[in-house]
């Protein structure tokens, strides 16, 4: 089972995504908070797998709270509120993954699901569009895409673009366990925490608007 905890200031909204979420064979909602505060105690008592945080919320609010909770569990934020500062803000901050409140419950399900297997979501093309925005970014990231061997850029290309696990396997003709290998040496050589950081780091690096990015 994957155990999930929501943090969410509306009860109407936690209620809604408790619904959905428990009524998955493989999820259960073990918790929920309506603040930062109260989130990073439901963390540490809990310890789920995955945390969907809001970010506007009072006493401390999701942004405030992410680096607490990032060492415990998978944050995927969740809002109202299409804007490119927050996004920017919760990758910056560690989430797996960001998501808006009207995405359905279709993708909801894929994204907890997607950050308990470490495929953290990457899209939908909110995020996609916020990593190719930051592909103006510094000479820094860059220089540590070039220490990449050949196969780890590949890799890291794929998952830049937003691929799972399984797909880069299929697509390289490598297995699941290497791709998880050579996402453990990426992620070591980027000095990346998750999925995400990689796609960032490919991103800034302008390695994806390369010829065959």
């Amino acid at each position: 089972m994957i155990s999930v905890a929501l943090v969410d200031d509306q009860e109407m909204v936690r209620m809604g995504f408790s619904l959905i979420l428990d009524a998955d064979e493989v999820i259960t909602v073990v918790g929920q908070a309506s603040d930062g505060v109260d989130a990073i105690e439901l963390a540490k008592r809990e310890r789920p797998d995955v945390i969907l945080l809001d970010i506007r919320m009072p006493t401390l609010d999701g942004l405030a709270a992410l680096p607490r909770l990032t060492p415990i569990s998978k944050v995927i934020m969740v809002t109202t509120f299409d804007d490119d500062d927050y996004v920017d803000a919760a990758l910056d901050g560690g989430a797996s993954g960001f998501l808006l409140k009207d995405a359905g419950p279709d993708l909801l399900l894929a994204a907890v699901k997607a950050a308990a297997n470490g495929d953290a979501l990457i899209s939908p093309s909110l995020t996609l569009d916020l990593l190719s925005r930051r592909s103006q970014n510094s000479p820094t990231g860059e220089n540590r895409v070039a220490g990449l061997s050949e196969r780890e850029n590949d890799v890291a290309r794929l998952v830049a673009r937003g691929r799972t696990n399984q797909e880069i396997g299929a697509e390289l003709y490598i297995s699941l366990g290497t791709v998880k290998t050579h996402l453990g040496n990426i992620q070591t050589r980027l000095s990346a925490r998750n999925r995400v950081e990689i796609a960032a780091r490919m991103w800034e690096s302008g390695e994806m608007n390369r010829p065959n990015g």
